[in-house]
């Protein structure tokens, strides 16, 4: 629950008079009811789409949404595991998001790295503002060429998401890099190449570890962004049987509109990954925003 806290007397140390102030903690009842609010818009989706996943088709179209499941019933999901070929769009999926994690942390830290310590160099100084200024370009502006130009290239396929995804995450994600980066003192790096470390050594053995806060920071955006992920992979990849599984859930839209319950269950496996990923994650994401955001 929100709380304040208000001054009041404090016993001096040593006696029971009172010298100082005391703080009081007081609800905050404007921001416990504005936090209860943001809860229950993500918690009750959530509880729609589990109870619906447990449903029987009969109950899925009984206009009960917010009823519990009775019985309780995995039809659904057997299902969803069979319509969508899940463990082949799961591998994909997997696939798409494990290689943007990878490539957008790789040349995220190290395209933060060079522009940081060359700052004064014009290049480097120019080449941050263009990786700005690329934020404000979404995919579905530039959508057209790049299908034509993966089509041509041969990258019609998951490797050819995992291209464009990283690219379309390297802006934010090297604003985030160079904003914990000063937060480290150049005297460390000076330190390591006085004891005759190059730079490519200064990288991996001293400043990369440092970044691991940010880099979790940093992978976890990028991860429920290349999972979740549904225009990029159903214009680039051309063969119906590599796409990945929000693609695949697309089916439920059309030929499978009305079995609600298998549209659920499937959206709930191809959820897990996502809410697991970021659980156990929270703690780097946290640290690396609260320690990015102020300079050491």
């Amino acid at each position: 629950m929100a709380t304040q806290t208000t001054a009041g007397p404090v016993p001096a140390r040593g006696t029971g008079r009172t010298t100082g102030q005391v703080r009081k903690e007081r609800t905050n009842w404007s921001g416990t009811v504005v936090l209860v609010l943001c809860a229950v818009t993500v918690l009750l989706p959530l509880y729609v789409t589990v109870s619906m996943a447990f449903k029987t088709q009969g109950q899925a179209v009984d206009g009960q949404a917010f009823s519990l499941p009775a019985p309780f019933s995995v039809d659904g999901f057997v299902q969803a595991w069979n319509l969508t070929n899940f463990p082949v769009g799961a591998g994909i999926s997997l696939l798409v998001t494990a290689g943007t994690v990878v490539a957008t942390i790789l040349l995220a830290a190290f395209a933060s790295y060079a522009i940081m310590r060359n700052w004064d160099h014009r290049v480097f100084r120019y080449s941050f503002y263009y990786l700005l200024a690329a934020m404000f370009i979404p995919f579905p502006v530039v959508a057209l060429p790049q299908i034509q130009l993966t089509g041509r290239v041969g990258l019609d396929n998951p490797f050819g998401v995992i291209l464009l995804a990283t690219m379309f995450q390297l802006s934010f994600s090297v604003l985030l890099f160079t904003a914990f980066l000063r937060s480290i003192p150049e005297e460390l790096e000076e330190s390591a190449r006085l004891d005759g470390a190059t730079t490519w050594q200064t990288f991996w053995r001293l400043i990369f570890p440092l970044l691991a806060p940010m880099s979790a920071t940093v992978g976890i955006f990028a991860f429920l962004y290349a999972w979740n992920d549904f225009m990029m992979p159903s214009l680039i990849i051309a063969d119906p049987a590599l796409q990945t599984l929000p693609v695949r859930q697309n089916l439920f839209q059309n030929q499978f509109s009305n079995n609600y319950h298998v549209a659920f269950a499937s959206y709930l496996m191809a959820m897990a990954p996502a809410i697991v990923a970021y659980l156990f994650t929270q703690r780097w994401v946290m640290e690396g925003v609260t320690q990015g955001a102020v300079k050491g």
